[in-house]
């Protein structure tokens, strides 16, 4: 994954797990929702309950593919981070990766593709400007920083 576009360092709670003190796979989906929420709130300031209640726009996940590499044991701290594969007219692509802070091992991948549909209607809308706009300067300046450090 190209430097992140938005991170969240995290600890693996208890909740998080199952009996064997690991992470139960669908925590991850949890915890990767919370950090897009994080992103929309302080990421791309603009809102994420204001998107969805105010807004009426919903956010539905239409693809996810995940790949679990190694495990998260409670206790852990790890890094989620986000990257924009795709920026669309009506839907967006998310590479997604949790990875140990302290081993710098990837715990577990994920690629989703979101699509911003209306909450009356259900159907899919155009992305609006404000955070189509929000969305490309976030991965100009990932862009940027990238070719400053030359990579």
């Amino acid at each position: 994954m190209n430097p992140a576009l938005f991170s969240r360092e995290r600890l693996i709670r208890f909740s998080d797990c199952d009996p064997a003190a690991i992470v139960f796979y669908p925590q991850y989906f949890v915890m990767f929702n919370g950090l897009v929420e994080d992103w929309f709130n302080e990421g791309l300031e603009v809102g994420y309950q204001r998107t969805l209640i105010t807004r009426r726009i919903g956010l539905p996940t239409v693809r996810l593919e995940a790949d679990f590499k190694a495990v998260s044991k409670m206790g852990d701290r790890v890094t989620l981070a986000l990257n924009v594969e795709r920026l669309g007219s009506r839907s967006l692509t998310l590479q997604a990766a949790c990875t140990g802070l302290e081993d710098g091992v990837l715990r577990m991948g994920m690629r989703q593709v979101i699509v911003f549909t209306s909450l009356d209607t259900h159907q899919a809308i155009e992305i609006p400007d404000d955070i189509h706009a929000a969305i490309s300067r976030g991965m100009g300046a990932v862009a940027s920083a990238s070719s400053t450090n030359g990579a």
